[in-house]
């Protein structure tokens, strides 16, 4: 066979082997093309600007103060009972009833002590008109000085007598010691009281103790008459305000704390004592703070951090750059930033957990001033 043949019954062959290089050179181009191409598009989603709400910080004076529990108690609250044993004849008031300085609230029966109040002054009346008739007689010599002077001692004695039994007529009466609030009654008609049984109680809800404790490190920024902003979670919409009135000389030495008791006026009633409340002691602002949102701070296992925008105009966008800070207090909503951030950076409050460190990042919501 000769070349020319051996060329022609090859030729077939050739020409598959061709067919499947250029099939395979078309897939592996194709292949190629579309990774090209999603590489590209996910390098342009990459590069693409993430939106997201950032505040510029600028230095504020922050307010500063020491919060502790507290309870309040009445300025002035009282048990009433009688003073002597008696039955009840009369009750002179409701449960809840506010009542006056000196209103009768309880009487006792008193009918022996009215009737021997009624002996003694009649012995009083004469004992005086003896007095008188011996004042004109004893000059004259017509009765002795000495009958005078007697019947001037059973005159005075007579005129005790009498005031000792208007004293026992008091006691026969429950008053109320000053102007306040009935409790719950708890006496009856009828019912036979012995001296110390409780009556009811009266409060005066106008003013009342705030009391609290502060740790003894704080003792050098209570002072008398500081400011004590009082806040209750039976009225949550409300703060009320106390002058600090009197702090405690000693120190606890079970818990190394030192008491502190503050005066509120409470006009309209509505606290009420018993009641507990959070007790804050107002102090000179800190000058020069830096605060941000709670939303900016990312917390993780190597702290607290937050996400700084970089770059010429930060305010409208740049590189997010992962930042660890040191928090200080909470102020509402804003927490204080001890170190960490300088003013005039601009810091991510929302939309940090789509950014990667050195992210592109637009900020689509207006910067303002930190914690304002």
């Amino acid at each position: 066979m000769s070349l020319i043949e051996r060329t022609k019954a090859r030729l077939p062959h050739i020409r598959t082997i061709l067919a499947t290089v250029f099939a395979l050179a078309l897939v592996l181009g194709g292949l190629f093309v579309w990774r090209m191409l999603k590489a590209g598009q996910a390098q342009e989603w990459h590069q693409a600007p993430l939106p997201v709400a950032a505040v510029q910080l600028e230095p504020r004076n922050v307010p500063l103060s020491l919060e502790a529990i507290g309870t309040l108690r009445a300025v002035r609250e009282v048990e009433l009972s009688a003073e002597v044993a008696g039955r009840v004849s009369v009750i002179r008031f409701d449960s809840g009833a506010e009542v006056g300085a000196g209103a009768l609230l309880v009487q006792l029966f008193d009918g022996p002590e009215r009737a021997d109040r009624d002996a003694a002054r009649a012995r009083a009346a004469f004992a005086r008109m003896q007095v008188v008739r011996s004042e004109e007689l004893a000059p004259s010599g017509a009765e002795p000085r000495e009958q005078l002077e007697e019947r001037r001692a059973e005159r005075d004695q007579a005129l005790a007598a009498v005031r000792q039994l208007d004293a026992r007529l008091i006691q026969k009466q429950v008053r109320a010691p000053f102007a306040g609030q009935i409790g719950i009654r708890r006496v009856n008609p009828g019912q036979y009281l012995n001296p110390g049984d409780p009556i009811a109680t009266l409060t005066d809800l106008s003013r009342l103790y705030v009391e609290f404790a502060l740790p003894q490190q704080n003792l050098g920024m209570i002072k008398p008459g500081a400011t004590v902003t009082v806040a209750s979670d039976a009225y949550p919409q409300r703060t009320f305000t106390a002058r600090v009135n009197a702090v405690e000389p000693r120190i606890g030495e079970d818990t190394r704390n030192i008491a502190v008791q503050a005066i509120l006026p409470n006009p309209d009633r509505v606290l009420r004592p018993g009641m507990y409340v959070t007790a804050s002691l107002v102090l000179p602002p800190q000058t020069g703070a830096l605060v941000v949102p709670a939303t900016a701070i990312q917390t993780s296992a190597q702290g607290d951090s937050v996400i700084v925008i970089r770059g010429k105009d930060a305010r409208k966008g740049g590189k997010a750059e992962f930042v660890p800070v040191r928090t200080g207090r909470r102020i509402g909503n804003d927490i204080v930033i001890e170190r960490g951030l300088k003013p005039g950076d601009v810091v991510v409050t929302a939309g940090q957990l789509r950014i990667q460190p050195g992210a592109d990042v637009t900020v689509t919501a207006p910067a303002r001033a930190g914690g304002r």
